[in-house]
Formats: C-alpha cells, structure tokens, sequence
C-alpha cells in the first residue's frame, strides 16, 4: 500500500476530527495534525493558543487510547517556536506537518472533510499503479446547514471546482502555500504544473471530497470569526451579517456563499461515508451533543417548485456566461496592464 502522510490542521474540530481520524487510520503511514489557532482567530481560541472545544484534549485521548501503531503526531504552536502558543498564518500551519511527513505521498485534509472508504482504497492504489504523477485534485460536495444538503453555484462549478489534496512527496520537497495549496518538488517546480490530474477516477468513477464544513452553526460562526480579521482580504467584511441572514436565515437563497454570486442549495442524494454515519447516529442517539442548524426552511426550500426552476436556471446561466467572462478577462487584463505601464 502506497505510504501517505494526511496533514490536517485543527482549531475546536469538534465533533468531526474523531470520526475522520478514525476513517483516516486503516489507510495512513501518518496522520499528522497541526493543532490550534491563527493570530487573527485568536478570540476563537484559548489565551495559549488552543482550541475551546477539547479538541486538544481529544488527540492525547485518541494517541493514548486508539494509536496502537503510533501513527499521529500532535503539533502546536509551541512546538514549532513561536512562544505566545499562535501560529502566524496557515502556511506555517501546512508546513509544519509537511515538514515532518515521511510518506511517499502528502495528503491534505480538512478536519470536517471526508471520503467514501471504497475511494480512499482504491485511490492508495492508484498511487502505487501511477508513480509519474505528480498529484491529484478532486471535485468536493460542499454540506450547508445539515446532512442532506449542499451548496453548488458560481463558486463550486466554475471558479473553484476541484481542490489539490494529493502530493507526492520526497527529499527537498516543500510546502509554499496553502492558498491555493502549493507543494514545490526538489528542483523548486510546482507539482501542479507537471503531471497533475484533476478528477481522478480510479474505479470508473470520480472520487470526491465531501466537506462537511457548514453543518452546524458553530462552524459557521468560526469561519465569521476567522475571515473577518484576514489582513490578506477585504472580501469577508459582511461575514457577520452573511451569518444572520443567509446562514442562519436564508435571505437570498440564491446567493447563499459568503462572498456574493450565484450560489443556492440543492439535495444531497449521495451515500455518506460510513464515519459520518456514526457520526449521525452518535448525534440520535446524545453521545455527543452539538447545536444543530433547524432544517425546517432548508426543505420547504428544497421542495419549491419555483426553487428548483430558478436554480436550473442559473445553472445554465452560469454554463453560458462563465467561458465568456474567462475569455473577456484573458483579453481585459493584458491590455490593462499594457495602460498602466504607459501611465
């Protein structure tokens, strides 16, 4: 089986990254989970830096009670120097665990992202049958306000549609970015511009990511929490006021992402990986307690008439009008930056 370091940073993931730990497990060389906050998310966080919700504490539990092959390594802030217990930004967070993984390959996952068990199977073995590639991307489902729904748009089919997660990984190797996640191999190239494939399909069909990162309001109010204090964006300045009404109430549903444009809710008809499940059931049955978003709106939502025609529709809006704006844009900004040059 193909050796694989999973690099997952942490910060209160709760409930999700003991059930992805577990899922992760039976296929990982190494799991390697670089724990606590960012700076700018320092009020979602404990005054040394780490998590709220116990997370900390669960990771020494799991080490301690479900690692008998001492397979995880904990990572904080301390650990790699930096004495107020803050990581300084995400890219030192990625490259702390891509400094310390020994696999052939390097696996980014997000604490609340998930697989099918049969993909993660057969895509370790596609690593081992496909040793000239350099790494994949993977096309995601996006979960929004509970289980059975997701949101797709603008964002999802055509800005970002496919995530870069696998890495290979060797000596001299590096992490330089994780906006976008960017590994360079030993000669300084970056591995997505060699021989990268960006919708794996190693049992006939296309393994997706499933990111289960809108679920609960707490997850939400954290990705507030977070991107309202980047210093590298001005985009998220109304997250707070995306919470209340689009979040929480569903003002606009078809601009339901936190940055604007064309973005709605659509049925998750899909199978849940078998961890989720549990998951789920553990949520039934009160082995775990956690506030959960009402999904009363969401259904009435979802079994609109009126809903489904507008959502079809912007769907072909978008099929039409985003190769145009590519194009115009691959004409606009070498003639802008030819006028800016003169002035």
């Amino acid at each position: 089986m193909a050796k694989v370091s999973f690099g997952i940073l942490a910060l209160n993931a709760m409930p999700f990254l003991e059930y992805n730990l577990r899922a992760l497990y039976p296929f990982a060389h190494q799991i390697i989970v670089v724990e606590g906050a960012v700076r700018t998310a320092g009020a979602l966080a404990r005054p040394d830096g780490h998590s709220v919700d116990g997370t900390l504490e669960m990771l020494q539990r799991f080490q301690r009670d479900e690692d008998p092959e001492g397979k995880v390594l904990i990572l904080s802030a301390a650990d790699a120097g930096y004495a107020d217990g803050f990581w300084p930004e995400k890219d030192e967070m990625s490259q702390a665990y891509a400094e310390r993984a020994t696999g052939d390959w390097l696996w980014q996952v997000d604490s609340d992202e998930f697989y099918l068990e049969s993909d993660l199977a057969a895509m370790l073995a596609l690593l081992d049958r496909e040793p000239e590639v350099s790494g994949y991307s993977f096309p995601y489902i996006e979960f929004f306000g509970g289980f059975n729904s997701h949101i797709t748009g603008e964002w999802h089919l055509h800005q970002y549609p496919r995530v870069s997660r696998v890495f290979r990984w060797g000596p001299g190797y590096r992490y330089t970015s994780h906006r976008p996640p960017t590994v360079v191999d030993d000669q300084g190239r970056e591995l997505n511009q060699l021989n990268w494939v960006t919708r794996p399909a190693p049992a006939g069909k296309p393994v997706y990511m499933r990111h289960y990162s809108y679920v609960f309001p707490k997850q939400a109010w954290q990705k507030v929490g977070y991107y309202s204090n980047v210093t590298w964006s001005t985009a998220f300045t109304k997250n707070k006021k995306w919470y209340d009404e689009q979040y929480m109430g569903l003002k606009n549903p078809l601009r339901l992402g936190e940055l604007g444009g064309l973005q709605w809710l659509e049925r998750f008809s899909g199978q849940h990986p078998t961890a989720i499940q549990a998951l789920q059931r553990d949520l039934r049955e009160g082995v775990i307690v956690e506030e959960q978003r009402a999904g009363e709106d969401i259904e009435r939502l979802l079994a609109s008439p009126w809903y489904w025609l507008q959502t079809r529709l912007a769907r072909a809006f978008l099929k039409v009008y985003w190769p145009v704006r590519v194009a115009w844009k691959s004409v606009r900004d070498p003639i802008m930056k030819i006028l800016s040059g003169r002035s």
